[in-house]
């Protein structure tokens, strides 16, 4: 139930031990009667601020940092001082301070973690302490509610690389992010950090790197370690969503396979980024009045993210359209730094495993025009199968040049572009030049912010951000809040079938594809409730929730039960009682 300014806390922490739990702290907001009542009144100046004036104080400290950086480390201390002064500064400046506590910045404090280092957050597990890993892992978790559990190993961070258990940076604003705009209850997340290593010789050569300096385990030792945690997890909060974060592309995609039928895992740059995309590519279609299989879409860059939009709209497909597998499959082109990947790409060793089903047959192309290499590149395959959808997410910045973006136009009335990749200086093409070189008719959406663009008409065109925030934290609550034992795909294609709805583009073509990331706790609000109902009506929640599944009334009680759920930054009042909380 969110906190009302009238809910009672009983609490057993007095003085020093309240002022600085997060959880509980309310700084200057104490009011006269509970300085007395706990203890406080010698340890803080008179005055009792309201959250609307802390917010302000705390503003203005914040705009004194001149850097991003900076800031994130001022924002990072606030969270270690007070959680509600911390999310309602960010739910107040959402859009400003998102790129400050998550992508770009937070990349940046990732790779200097050891330098910034001043406080342990989130829970540490290490390789060489594997023994000890229940017990290390209970000291933070036993008698707590776990509802979310965000792991990584630090293998493939935000872009950057290997960053070994700097990886603990990400973990923790991905919970973050979570609550701000999912409504997780912080108290009821534990992010995590996996430290297995690293093959980052920076690091390993850094004597104040606080990590462990090993190279980074793989492998039956690799393999066997995580086991332990999952089923840790497993054992201990069976009910918890375990969230798989920045993880190599030789693991990311076998993990969630490994476990997809064991717990509710997913892996955001696999999934969440499929979600977005499918949201934003049933809205185009939308605009085009077509179908999702009536598509031919190339994959530029068949990383994790590639590989799982890939997946992600060939399961839509089936669901939607009633194709098969087999049939879904011929719509994709996927291309990676060797070009298209074909079956001569792959007998002769430049196809990594698990790609095998997206291989396109050489005799499709015995009549393509093909690169000086004798490879099929991007311009090649363009003009060959003349696609309907373009998707980037090769961090190649530039690579769909003004040729490329032109020999689309001419196979289609209105090309889908998408240059996912980030930061916008890894964009594939500015959306600016993709729309003048289409005269104003390319549906785009970007990974990265960008400003508008101007129409042939003067109007100007709305950039979709295809954010995973805009997805990711409803999928993770409406399968927290349903108990659910799975993410299955059904349940991912509801929630990007919710957002897809919320599109501007359905009302006004010319419109952005995608709501607006300003919107996005209201918007991952619907998302979690058409998850919760799915994975009701799938009897993948649990047994409580199911009676009713299909009935109309079952749709506003499962409304009804992700608003209470949702966690608010608001003060209660507090009482002490020396058996209360903690």
């Amino acid at each position: 139930m969110p906190v009302q300014p009238d809910h009672v806390f009983k609490l057993a922490l007095r003085g020093e031990a309240l002022l600085h739990n997060p959880r509980w702290s309310k700084g200057t907001a104490f009011t006269i009667d509970e300085r007395k009542a706990f203890g406080l009144t010698g340890r803080m100046p008179s005055q009792v601020n309201t959250l609307d004036e802390q917010c302000a104080r705390a503003y203005a400290q914040l705009q004194s940092r001149t850097t991003p950086l900076g800031k994130n480390t001022f924002m990072q201390s606030m969270k270690e001082q007070n959680w509600v002064l911390y999310f309602e500064l960010l739910r107040r400046n959402l859009r400003e301070l998102m790129p400050i506590i998550y992508t770009p910045t937070e990349a940046d404090a990732i790779a200097d973690y050891s330098h910034l280092y001043r406080k342990a957050e989130g829970l540490y597990l290490s390789f060489p302490h594997q023994d000890s890993m229940e017990e290390n892992y209970l000291e933070q978790a036993q008698g707590r509610a776990i509802d979310l559990v965000v792991c990584s190993d630090g293998e493939a961070i935000l872009g950057i690389g290997d960053q070994g258990v700097g990886a603990i940076g990400i973990s923790t604003a991905k919970a973050a992010v979570y609550t701000l705009i999912g409504g997780i209850d912080p108290s009821r997340a534990l992010p995590v950090v996996l430290d297995v290593g690293t093959d980052n010789q920076e690091l390993l050569n850094d004597p104040l790197y606080v990590g462990w300096k090993h190279e980074r385990v793989r492998g039956k030792e690799y393999d066997d370690f995580m086991d332990k945690f999952v089923q840790i997890v497993r054992k201990h909060h069976p009910h918890s969503l375990l969230h798989f974060e920045d993880f190599g592309v030789t693991n990311a995609q076998r993990l969630l396979e490994r476990y997809h039928e064991q717990h509710a895992v997913f892996n955001d740059d696999i999934q969440g980024t499929g979600a977005v995309t499918l949201a934003a590519l049933m809205s185009a279609i939308g605009v085009t009045k077509t179908k999702l299989s009536d598509q031919r879409i190339i994959i530029f860059g068949a990383g994790s993210a590639g590989l799982g939009i890939a997946k992600q709209l060939r399961d839509a497909m089936k669901e939607l359209d009633d194709t098969s597998k087999e049939e879904a499959n011929k719509r994709f082109y996927l291309i990676d730094k060797f070009g298209l990947l074909t079956e001569s790409l792959s007998k002769a060793g430049k196809v990594r495993p698990g790609l095998e089903e997206w291989l396109r047959p050489d005799s499709e192309w015995v009549d393509a025009t093909k690169s000086s290499e004798g490879q099929l590149f991007l311009l090649d395959v363009v003009k060959h199968i003349k696609p309907t959808v373009l998707i980037g997410t090769s961090t190649r910045g530039g690579a769909f040049t003004e040729q490329v973006i032109k020999e689309m136009a001419k196979g289609c009335d209105r090309p889908i572009i998408f240059p996912l990749s980030n930061p916008s200086k890894l964009v594939e093409v500015d959306p600016k030049d993709a729309n003048d070189w289409t005269a104003g008719k390319a549906l785009l959406a970007t990974g990265s912010p960008f400003p508008p663009a101007k129409m042939p008409n003067g109007k100007d065109y709305v950039i979709a951000e295809c954010n995973n925030a805009l997805i990711y934290p409803g999928l993770g609550f409406g399968a927290i809040i349903s108990k659910s034992r799975i993410v299955s795909d059904t349940m991912i294609i509801a929630g990007a079938r919710r957002l897809a709805s919320l599109s501007p583009a359905l009302k006004d073509p010319d419109d952005a594809l995608l709501p607006d990331f300003g919107d996005s706790p209201q918007v991952n609000y619907e998302v979690a409730c058409a998850v919760a109902h799915r994975a009701l009506i799938e009897g993948n929640a649990e047994v409580e929730w199911r009676t009713g599944a299909d009935s109309k009334d079952m749709v506003d009680v499962v409304r009804q039960k992700v608003k209470e759920a949702i966690w608010e930054p608001i003060y209660g009042k507090y009482e002490y009682d020396p058996q209360g909380q903690l």
